[in-house]
């Protein structure tokens, strides 16, 4: 073989072993993948992105790829890796090539595709005769979990699910603009967000923002754009008082921080020590002294009766808001994941509901997509408990005016949200 050939092999080797990994411990690929490379240094920068962005393909479009025709397992395997190089449009030709030769498959470079049918085409090329549902791209009981959605509609959410989300940043204690110019110094091109003066992303670039001074300086948050979306529904004043029942590493309480200029204060609860340490970390880097972390470790929640201005509850949940983020969910999670995820999710509702004041805000969100975990929820606890009503809300994407609040990763370039906003009478 050829040198590139040989590199490509051992690309090819090495992408099967974490990619089978993956499938049989059903472990995340960003914890398998982190794994491997604190084990393999000899990569560079070079082979970790083939690596990565090659793995991350495959479960993107693992639904097409376990459709092609191969007379065998390894002809199929290179010509999955082939696959996802065009639809993709990697960079690494030489690589490309090599494995397009080890699938037995013609020369093509294809073109960028602009919906599904044309990626379908693409693959057509090779595969003549073999069909490429769009609806084969996710498994199918997620369309069961969602509420009725037309063609179009669903081939939208798709095209959003096969595309690499951007990185969202929320930018702390100074201007966007002064964010941008000190990104620019350091080689990095920031993009401003049209709908929050505070976000702004970096697209695609590739960036370690832990050398990155405005990060280490507790400056910038890493904050998907529809994860910002809650903080803002939220809208708490300086000075009130707020908890956060489910605050895992704390991204959405310092966004609550900051939007309260540092006056007042949170609680925020977590389940996980482990977590609640990160955002003490987190809170420390950004100068932020108003949140206080409380362990929830108990049946009873950990804060007085009544005692809050406002309690966000971000639900623990099946997280397919995530799957663009994420594709190898799809196809790790089986549907139980979504159906058994409401009782938790009401009850830790009704616990903390406990704990707004009269007249106080009671914010529900979930990075889920499902009715189940979202308006099941909601309408759930709201006949138990008619002291709290729903508030409308205008949509920070599309400006509708909705009680029950769907960020859809098509509509401004981000993950999948829900939130609902209610007032304690």
């Amino acid at each position: 073989m050829t040198p590139a050939e040989k590199y490509a092999d051992s690309y090819a080797k090495t992408i099967h072993q974490l990619f089978t990994e993956i499938l049989q411990s059903r472990q995340s690929a960003d914890r398998v993948l982190a794994a491997y490379f604190r084990l393999n240094k000899k990569h560079g920068g070079r082979d970790r992105r083939i690596i990565r962005e090659t793995l991350f393909a495959l479960f993107r479009w693992y639904g097409w790829l376990k459709l092609l025709p191969a007379a065998n397992d390894e002809q199929l395997w290179f010509r999955q890796l082939a696959a996802c190089g065009l639809l993709e449009q990697h960079s690494w030709q030489p690589t490309l090539e090599a494995w397009q030769l080890r699938g037995g498959l013609l020369p093509h470079s294809g073109t960028p595709w602009q919906s599904l049918t044309q990626a379908a085409e693409q693959l057509q090329l090779w595969f003549a005769g073999t069909d490429f549902p769009a609806e084969a791209l996710v498994p199918q009981w997620f369309w069961q979990q969602l509420s009725a959605m037309n063609d179009t509609q669903k081939l939208t959410l798709l095209q959003s699910f096969c595309s690499r989300p951007p990185l969202w940043l929320r930018v702390q204690q100074l201007s966007t603009t002064d964010a941008k110019q000190a990104l620019a110094t350091a080689g990095f091109s920031a993009t401003e967000s049209a709908y929050f003066e505070d976000a702004i992303s970096l697209g695609h670039q590739s960036i370690n923002l832990n050398e990155l001074t405005l990060y280490k300086d507790g400056q910038l948050e890493v904050q998907d754009l529809a994860s910002q979306v809650i903080g803002h529904i939220c809208n708490p004043q300086a000075g009130e008082q707020w908890w956060d029942a489910c605050s895992g590493a704390g991204g959405k309480s310092l966004q609550l921080a900051s939007l309260m200029k540092n006056q007042g204060q949170i609680v925020a609860s977590d389940i996980r020590q482990s977590a609640l340490l990160e955002l003490e970390k987190r809170a420390a880097r950004s100068q932020c002294n108003i949140i206080k972390s409380v362990l929830w470790q108990s049946e009873t929640a950990p804060v007085a009766t009544q005692a809050f201005d406002g309690v966000l509850v971000d639900a623990p949940c099946s997280c397919t808001g995530t799957w663009r983020r994420n594709p190898d969910m799809r196809w790790l999670d089986h549907e139980t994941a979504v159906t058994e995820k409401p009782p938790l999710q009401l009850d830790i509702l009704q616990r903390a509901s406990n704990a707004v004041k009269s007249g106080g805000v009671l914010v529900y969100a979930t990075c889920s997509l499902a009715d189940a975990e979202n308006r099941g929820v909601v309408d759930a606890f709201l006949a138990a408990n008619p002291q709290f009503t729903l508030q409308s809300l205008e949509h920070p994407f599309t400006g509708e005016r909705t009680e029950y609040l769907t960020v859809w990763p098509y509509q401004a370039d981000t993950d999948g949200m829900f939130v609902v906003r209610m007032l304690r009478q």
